[in-house]
């Protein structure tokens, strides 16, 4: 299960960080500095954060295999909500519906925070060493 995790949560976050660079290229590009806040969440949320929590459980074994599913899902369900959230909100490309996209963006935040809180829990619960 948690090698599953760690290979999924790794080819997100390169799908994230090939995201976040071709951002940061347009930018550059264009000379517009528009994408910056979703620009930089996209790298440290959705590449190195989740990155970071895939190598954590291919070192670590941890004991709660349906917890690591649960956060993993947050992770990602409450990356790609903020990052479309903030888009959503800040540069309004849709024309959307103010409101809507203000919610979008706070829940999608809330899913992440959550993710982070669940994170914490699963390194209190990682095997002794030696027994992996």
């Amino acid at each position: 299960m948690q090698n599953k995790w760690s290979l999924r949560l790794i080819r997100i976050s390169a799908i994230f960080g090939l995201i976040g660079t071709v951002l940061g290229s347009h930018m550059a590009g264009a000379g517009s500095y528009a994408f910056r806040p979703i620009h930089a969440h996209i790298l440290l949320v959705g590449w190195l954060t989740m990155f970071a929590w895939g190598v954590f459980y291919k070192v670590y074994a941890v004991r709660a295999n349906k917890l690591i599913t649960f956060q993993g899902w947050t992770a990602i369900i409450g990356s790609i909500g903020l990052s479309v959230g903030m888009w959503l909100q800040f540069l309004k490309p849709f024309d959307i519906n103010e409101v809507f996209s203000l919610i979008f963006y706070i829940v999608g935040g809330t899913i992440l925070l959550v993710s982070f809180a669940l994170f914490v829990v699963v390194t209190f619960l990682t095997e002794k060493e030696g027994q992996r």
